[in-house]
């Protein structure tokens, strides 16, 4: 499976499906009628990309847009529902965690603050990560192994960290998130 059928799947599920629950049946189903390596394939490419959003600046977004309540295992559930957003929205992020201001999502999630959000708001989708897992017949594990392949099970975000609360830095590299969540003027 390459990263376009990759794409094909996970948007494919969104437009299928109407929550994430739903979501994650439909890709267990349709990875399920995949050849194993299709599925071992799946999941060498979610791994992939959500490292390119394992950095401190893509969790310092999480961070404001969860009012600081965002720790390892929620930076890393939030990757995986970055990663559920779709290709386009998910490149413009890469390159630039700034643009989740421009995410509808995003901007209702802000509207509404963190009190009002229901379990289907919050911007998380832990249950992702056990998918392939779900629909593999075997050991996948074992399998990513073997290839030479270990999946991140945790956050290793790249760069240096900074102190998220510091209006000066929430300025100079989120602004606009900062701005959207009442952290900055």
């Amino acid at each position: 499976m390459d990263l376009n059928a990759f794409w094909a799947l996970v948007e494919r599920s969104a437009a299928e499906t109407s929550d994430q629950d739903e979501r994650l049946e439909w890709l267990a189903a349709a990875l399920a009628a995949l050849p194993p390596a299709d599925v071992v394939d799946f999941a060498v490419r979610l791994d992939e990309l959500r490292r390119r959003v394992d950095t401190w600046e893509h969790w310092h977004a999480g961070w404001l847009i969860w009012d600081g309540l965002c720790s390892d295992d929620g930076f890393f559930y939030f990757q995986a529902w970055l990663v559920g957003l779709g290709r386009s929205v998910f490149e413009s992020v890469v390159t630039s965690p700034d643009a989740l201001a421009d995410v509808p999502q995003i901007q209702t999630l802000a509207s509404r603050g963190m009190s009002a959000w229901t379990r289907d708001d919050e911007p998380d989708w832990e249950c992702l990560d056990y998918v392939a897992v779900d629909a593999f017949d075997g050991d996948l594990a074992e399998v990513l192994a073997s290839r030479g392949l270990e999946v991140l099970v945790s956050p290793d975000p790249a760069g240096a960290h900074w102190d998220f609360a510091d209006p000066v830095e929430i300025v100079a590299r989120l602004p606009r998130l900062g701005a959207l969540f009442g952290k900055v003027a």
